[in-house]
Formats: structure tokens, C-alpha cells, sequence
């Protein structure tokens, strides 16, 4: 093989036109396929995101009063909690201003020293009450739960931080490395009131999937207000095989407490099923999308290099005859074709890795993209470089099957 790549190089001259179309195909399929495939990795991964929640059983509902004043609105949300819990097939409930994947919900700044300039970090705030827990199904690692008697009612407007709270492991890490949160004293934003860690939640996710909240995906803190608003989320936890009669149920229930609200909208009952489709449609979508750019691509590579390779294979029939009358084995003949492919392949994968990393540098500065890792550059080579002999296989096997009675034919 080695012996015939000096021919391979000379013949390669006399087809520049080919040779620079493949190669260049060669290297674009590469770099766009290693940035696909970098992006598809990264869809799927934030698809599978635990939330921290027991996502089965659980229902959402999104409630807005009509005419009632923020005054009037805690009273209402007591008596909305307590009949819900009340509906038959319904384990728990609470009143919220958002969850997991929600789309929606608030986030601040949180330090361990109140002169500080500077946050550590951002978080969500989860504003509970003491059933939230059970109802999410969220665990504890350490510290203990809110009690009834440490839940109070706010206006969002004039709200000062808790004196306890709730914070996930993950949060507890980034603010206290390698020690535990438990019973340490935090500040949330510019307030400077103390807040006291009482408990630590395994993990639960903050209410965004897209990639500006991928820094602090599980850092959470939950506060014991019931906050004030005609606006309020309701989370249902149904008994095993309860949640399609429950889904009925609740909204039923609702009205009759208080006819005088609104539960309209794509959003104003789902299941968290549906909710975590809501949340990752665009991710999903896009994952799709670029697992059909990269199907298309090698097929359109591999379709160039079949095509040309059989072009010069027609070509060179005559060629051909005569090495094999000169004594050319079809091993030999094949071994060509394949060989000349490769040095193709070669000169396409090298431009293509430099294209690659040159695009992923492009979309790192204009959409927050992660850095492309080289493995996903070499893995590109290998597939590409793989596709291509596998593409010339079936024109060089025609080559090699050329008779030596070929060379006595006319041109």
C-alpha cells in the first residue's frame, strides 16, 4: 500500500477539480457534524436532569383570583389548600410561587457575609409551607423540616428573608466547601436580615431549563411565607393511580371554594409529565434537528465519494486492464482505490478539525455555547475517515473486478 501512494499523489493531480470538492465536503461534514453531535450530547443531558422531585402522581394547577385585593387573597389560598387536600385519591398539597421546570419563578443573589459586594452565587426561592416536602417528595440529607408554626404569610412587596431555611446540598457546597450548611447563616440579595439553615434538601432543580440557569441548576432555597397575590401554583400529590381522577377533580373543587378565579392556558393544569415536556420541547426539538443535519450530511458525503470514485473508476477501465494484464492482483486494485480515499479523507479531516474548533469558538462567543471537547473532534475523524472507506468499497470491488482483456479494448 505504501509503494503506491507516490501514483496515487500523481494521478491525484491530474483530478484536482474532484479531489478539493471531496476534501472540502469531507471537512465541512466534520466540522458540522462535531459541533452536532456536541450540542446533541448537551440537549440529552439537561433531558435527563433530575429535579428531585417523584415527579410520578403530581399535578400542577395555576390559579388567579378575580377582583379580590392582596389583602384578601391569603385567607382564600388557606381555604383553596385545605379543600384540595380534602378531594378524595389526594395524598398532599400547598401553595407556592413556583416549581421545578416551571418556566417561571424567582431568583437572587445569596452571600455568607451581608457587607459583601458581591453574591457567590445566583438562586431560586421557593416560597413553601410545611407539607411541601411531602408533597414534592423532595428528601432531606440533613436538619429537619419547616413546623406550621414557622409559616407566615408576606407581601412579595415588603418581604424581609426568613429566619430559617430550607437550601439544596448542591447550594450548601458552593457556599460552604467541604463543610456542612447546617446551622450556618446566610443573606439573599441586599437584604442583610440572617437566615438560618435548619435543613438540607438532597437536590431540587430551579424553575429554568435553559442555559443561563445551567450555573445553578440545583441551587434552591425554600422559605416558610405564604406570599400574598391573586396570583398562586398549587401542587397536588395523588395517590397511586388516583392522578387522571384527581386532574378532574381538583379544578371542580377550586370553583366551588371560590368561583371567582381564573384556571386558563396551556399552563393552568398539568401534570409534571407535562410539564417537563413543556420544559424540554425546545431541547428535544433541537436535539432532533441536529441528529437529521448530521444523518443528512454523511449521507451526502458518502453519496459524493461513491459518486466520484465511481466516475474515476469508469474512467480508468482501460488503465486498470492493463495493470491487471501486467499482473496487478485485484487485492492490489482495491487497495489503491482504497488508499487513494483515504489520503482524500485525510487531507478533509485535518482542514475539517480546524474548522470545527474555529466554529465552536464562533458559537462559544455569540450563544453561550460550552467549549467543544477534542474527543468529540477525534471522534468526528474516526467516523468520517470510516464512512469514507466504507463509501469507496463498492466502486473499488467494481474496479478490482476489471478484466485485463480491458486493455486490448479501444478508448
Amino acid at each position: 500500500m505504501i509503494q503506491q501512494i507516490k501514483p496515487i499523489l500523481v494521478a491525484l493531480k491530474r483530478h484536482k477539480a474532484g479531489t478539493v470538492l471531496i476534501a472540502l465536503q469531507i471537512a465541512l461534514t466534520l466540522a458540522i457534524v462535531c459541533n452536532a453531535l456536541f450540542i446533541i450530547e448537551q440537549r440529552v443531558n439537561r433531558l435527563q436532569r433530575p429535579t428531585g422531585v417523584t415527579e410520578s402522581d403530581l399535578l400542577a394547577v395555576q390559579s388567579r383570583f378575580v377582583g379580590a385585593t392582596d389583602a384578601d387573597t391569603p385567607p382564600l389560598i388557606r381555604s383553596d389548600v385545605l379543600a384540595l387536600r380534602q378531594v378524595p385519591g389526594v395524598a398532599d398539597a400547598y401553595a407556592t410561587n413556583s416549581f421545578p421546570l416551571r418556566g417561571g419563578g424567582w431568583s437572587t443573589g445569596i452571600k455568607t457575609d451581608p457587607d459583601a459586594r458581591k453574591s457567590i452565587t445566583q438562586t431560586t426561592q421557593y416560597f413553601v409551607d410545611e407539607h411541601a416536602l411531602a408533597t414534592l417528595g423532595s428528601k432531606l440529607v440533613e436538619g429537619r423540616n419547616f413546623n406550621a408554626g414557622e409559616v407566615s404569610v408576606t407581601d412579595p412587596k415588603a418581604m424581609k428573608t426568613a429566619p430559617q431555611i430550607l437550601i439544596t446540598k448542591a447550594l450548601g457546597e458552593k457556599l460552604f466547601p467541604k463543610q456542612s450548611a447546617l446551622g450556618k447563616v446566610v443573606y439573599l440579595g441586599d437584604d442583610k436580615s440572617p437566615a438560618t439553615v435548619i435543613g438540607v434538601l438532597d437536590r431540587l432543580q430551579v424553575p429554568w431549563s435553559g442555559t443561563w440557569a445551567d450555573n445553578f441548576q440545583e441551587y434552591a432555597v425554600l422559605q416558610p411565607y405564604q406570599l400574598s397575590g391573586n396570583f398562586t401554583v398549587y401542587l397536588i400529590r395523588a395517590k397511586p393511580g388516583q392522578l387522571a381522577a384527581i386532574t378532574k377533580a381538583v379544578p371542580e373543587t377550586l370553583f366551588k371554594v371560590n368561583h371567582m378565579r381564573v384556571i386558563t392556558g396551556k399552563r393552568g393544569i398539568r401534570s409534571f409529565e407535562k410539564v417537563r415536556a413543556d420544559a424540554y420541547r425546545s431541547d428535544r426539538g433541537m436535539a432532533i434537528l441536529m441528529s437529521v443535519v448530521c444523518l443528512v450530511l454523511l449521507a451526502i458525503t458518502a453519496a459524493g465519494i461513491v459518486g466520484l470514485t465511481s466516475f474515476w473508476v469508469g474512467q480508468r477501465r482501460k488503465q486498470i486492464g492493463v495493470r491487471r494484464a501486467l499482473g496487478a492482483t485485484r487485492g492490489d486494485i482495491l487497495g489503491y482505490f482504497m488508499t487513494e480515499n483515504l489520503l482524500i479523507g485525510a487531507v478533509g479531516v485535518v482542514i475539517g478539525a480546524g474548522l470545527a474548533i474555529g466554529m465552536n469558538l464562533w458559537l462559544v462567543s455569540h450563544f453561550e455555547m460550552a467549549r467543544l471537547s477534542l474527543l468529540y473532534v477525534l471522534a468526528g475523524i474516526v467516523l468520517l475517515l470510516i464512512l469514507g472507506q466504507g463509501a469507496v468499497l463498492a466502486p473499488a470491488l467494481r474496479a478490482a473486478r476489471v478484466s485485463p482483456v480491458e486493455a486490448t479494448r479501444s478508448a
